[in-house]
């Protein structure tokens, strides 16, 4: 189980029920991100989830300095942002190096591309992290946000079998299941981590999720995190709450879904919310480019299911 951390200056429902006197981040707003990060590490969680964009990263190396867990005992992750992938392998190499700053350490566990920018842009970007992964700076290289057809751009330009890809980060719940992307994507070796693994908290009462966690027993967080490991995804749960924390990560022993319950969950992705998977792909692949706001270079047709 992998923690996700928040995007800086994002507080989520959740956060005033968390907030506790000299807890609180300089707005009052609620708990740090430095905070939130010391108390995962603190409930058993070794691997952080970060990212340029979340503007957090700094905040994240102060609570790991704070928990004092030995790095040895981590597994760091963080993505390149759209706006340093489509500027160039200076840029990608510079916000690596900006990364390691703030999360005060000599290299990373996993750096992927954030998003499959077009006109070549990402691919060129993945090889340059190839570079920086053979000078030590990065342990693994993997993408986030691809779909098999930005996979299959990587090995037509010549990215060997033994550097694709080990891990695809992407939105993966029962709201959201892309099965066919997903065991496409497992068949070739590739590793699945799911974000938005809880959907913000947005499924808690969907009647069927609610159905399976009363047969078990469990919450509806439970439930859905049990659900991606069944499925060898990767789970990526957040929480500033750390009872939530405890709870999101409480979904091994003496707990597992029946077959009928998984093929309920598996039915909970509607047509529409593939078209606004869609959607959100095609803008963002060009988020913060020169690109943004068009359609040039986007791909018109790609596997949605």
């Amino acid at each position: 189980v992998e923690f996700g951390t928040y995007k800086g200056g994002y507080l989520p429902p959740s956060s005033a029920q968390a907030q506790t006197e000299g807890d609180a981040n300089p707005s009052g707003a609620g708990p740090s991100a430095s905070t939130i990060v010391a108390s995962a590490l603190d409930v058993g969680y070794r691997f952080l989830d970060c990212a340029q964009f979340y503007n957090n990263e700094a905040d994240v190396g102060i609570g790991i300095q704070n928990s004092g867990v030995p790095r040895s005992e981590l597994f760091l992750a963080s993505k390149c942002w759209t706006t340093a992938i489509a500027e160039g392998p200076s840029a990608v190499r510079s916000a690596l190096c900006d990364t390691l700053d703030a999360l005060k350490t000599d290299y990373v566990d996993l750096y992927c591309i954030h998003w499959p920018v077009p006109h070549g842009r990402h691919v060129v970007a993945y090889k340059e992290l190839l570079k920086m992964r053979d000078e030590g700076l990065i342990r693994s290289v993997g993408v986030s946000n691809y779909t098999l057809e930005d996979y299959d751009e990587l090995v037509t330009n010549d990215v060997a079998e033994d550097d694709l890809p080990l891990v695809n980060q992407i939105e993966v719940n029962p709201l959201l299941y892309r099965k066919k992307t997903i065991e496409e994507f497992q068949r070739r070796g590739v590793l699945i981590q799911s974000y938005r693994s809880l959907r913000d908290g947005k499924a808690f009462e969907i009647p069927t999720i609610v159905d399976v966690a009363n047969k078990h027993g469990r919450t509806a967080a439970q439930v859905m995190g049990r659900w991606l490991v069944q499925k060898n995804i990767v789970y990526i749960p957040k929480s500033v709450r750390r009872d939530r924390m405890e709870e999101n990560i409480d979904v091994f022993d003496d707990f597992e879904l029946d077959d009928e319950d998984v093929t309920k969950l598996d039915h909970l992705t509607t047509d529409d919310a593939l078209e606004t998977f869609a959607q959100l792909y095609r803008k963002c692949v060009v988020r913060d480019t020169q690109w943004d706001g068009t359609t040039d270079g986007v791909r018109t047709t790609f596997t949605i299911h």
